[in-house]
């Protein structure tokens, strides 16, 4: 990304305002580096939670963190999939919302199970 689009968007975040992008190969350039900046943090945070979590209550604090965030996530996706619905926008689109919306409620369900265990074997463990 160049530099100055790099400034431009950097301006944007401070000040909350959002990008939009309308052609698919900055799309794509996009989702690109999203997914190369994950890749290359993953490795830090690997290491972080191999060295910390060395026992099942150690591994709830990161889950619980992660839970909120999805959470908070799916629930700004309802209040847009809700807009895009009252709008008429494409079903397309309202149909990749609500997959989007329904896949984050499951993953959030998910990590309560994975909290919840975490204390349930911690119990069994004592």
């Amino acid at each position: 990304m160049p530099l100055t689009r790099r400034v431009i968007d950097a301006a944007a975040a401070r000040f909350g305002w959002r990008r939009t992008y309308g052609d698919t190969t900055e799309i794509d350039a996009l989702l690109t580096e999203q997914t190369e900046t994950a890749y290359t943090e993953a490795a830090t945070h690997a290491a972080l939670a191999t060295a910390k979590n060395h026992n099942a209550l150690a591994v709830q604090p990161g889950v619980l963190d992660a839970r909120g965030r999805i959470l908070a996530d799916v629930l700004y996706l309802e209040g847009v999939l809700t807009g895009a619905r009252n709008r008429g926008l494409p079903p397309e689109l309202i149909e990749r919302l609500e997959d989007a919306v329904d896949h984050g409620h499951e993953m959030a369900a998910l990590l309560a199970d994975t909290v919840r265990t975490t204390a349930a074997v911690h119990t069994v463990g004592h």
